[in-house]
C-alpha cells in the first residue's frame, strides 16, 4: 500500500496553485508527479485563514499521512524568528506560516518523516528555533551566486556540494547541477539539525538530522529536476521509505 504524503499549498489565497494548475513551474503538480513517481500517495492540506485554529487542524491532519512534505512558498515571516521585516523581504503569508508551524511541530512530535523543499527548509529551521537570512543579497556578504534564477525553474543554474558525512552524498553524489528560486536562506542552523549541503559560494542548500532518520530538507527543487535527472527522485523515494518504515512500526504497535 502506497504510503500517504501530505503536503501543504496556498490553495486559499492562490487560484494559480490548484493540483492539476497549468503553472507546472509553480504549482502542486510537480510535487504531486514526483510523490507519485517515488511510490507515494499525495495528500494537499489547506491552512485554515483563522490562525486560532491552526495547532488544532494540525493534530487534526497528522494522524491522517504517514510522512509531511514542505514545499515552496512566500517568505516566512521574519517575527517568527525575532525579526520585524526588512525592506528587501518579499510577500508573506501569515496564516500559513502559523499553520505549517503548528503541523511541523505535530510532525515531530509524532515522531513521522519530513521533507522540505526551498520555503519549506526554511519554515523548518525556524521552527526548530533557527534564524534566515530575510534577503541574501543584501545580507550575506558572501553570496556571491545568484539564487534567485532568470532560467526557467526545469533548468538547473548553479552547483552544489554534498558533505561527505549526509544522506544526500549517497543519493544524489557529492555534486550537483541544481535549480535555484530564493533570496531568504538559512542563517543560523536549528539545534537538531545539520548542515548536508552548500551552494559554491557557502549558502546553505540541505539540511538534515544528525541521524538521518526523521528530516531531509533541500533549498532547490528536485520536483522540477528529476524526469531529465533521475537521481533528483531519490529524496523523494526516501522519504517513501521512511514513511513505510514508519508505517509498518506503528501498525506492528497498535496490533501489539
Amino acid at each position: 500500500m502506497r504510503p500517504i504524503i501530505a503536503f501543504t499549498a496556498d490553495t486559499l489565497t492562490e487560484p494559480m496553485t490548484a493540483v492539476n494548475d497549468q503553472f507546472a513551474d509553480m504549482a502542486p503538480r510537480p510535487l504531486k508527479n514526483a510523490v507519485l513517481a517515488a511510490g507515494g500517495a499525495p495528500l494537499i492540506l489547506p491552512f485554515p485563514d483563522d490562525t486560532h485554529l491552526a495547532a488544532e487542524m494540525a493534530a487534526a491532519y497528522v494522524a491522517t499521512f504517514d510522512a509531511l512534505l514542505l514545499p515552496g512558498g512566500p517568505d516566512v515571516d521574519p517575527t517568527f524568528y525575532g525579526e520585524e521585516p526588512r525592506p528587501e523581504i518579499g510577500r508573506t503569508v501569515y496564516p500559513k506560516d502559523c499553520f505549517e508551524l503548528a503541523l511541523i511541530k505535530a510532525t515531530l512530535a509524532a515522531h513521522k518523516p519530513i521533507m522540505a523543499i526551498c520555503r519549506g527548509m526554511q519554515i523548518l529551521n525556524v521552527a526548530m528555533g533557527g534564524t534566515l537570512y530575510q534577503d541574501l543579497p543584501s545580507q550575506d556578504p558572501h553570496a556571491s551566486l545568484r539564487h534567485a534564477q532568470a532560467a526557467a525553474g526545469q533548468y538547473p543554474t548553479h552547483h552544489v556540494i554534498m558533505k561527505a558525512d549526509s544522506s544526500l552524498v549517497g543519493m544524489i553524489g557529492q555534486r550537483a547541477y541544481v535549480n535555484s528560486r530564493h533570496h531568504e536562506a538559512v542563517k543560523d542552523v536549528a539545534s537538531g539539525l545539520k548542515v548536508a549541503a552548500t551552494a559554491p559560494d557557502g549558502v546553505i542548500e540541505a539540511l538534515e538530522d544528525p541521524a538521518h532518520a526523521q528530516i531531509l530538507a533541500v533549498q532547490w527543487h528536485p520536483e522540477n529536476l528529476w524526469e531529465a535527472d533521475r537521481a533528483q527522485l531519490a529524496p523523494f523515494k526516501q522519504l517513501i521509505e521512511r514513511a513505510q518504515a514508519g508505517h509498518v512500526a506503528a501498525t506492528t504497535a497498535v496490533s501489539a
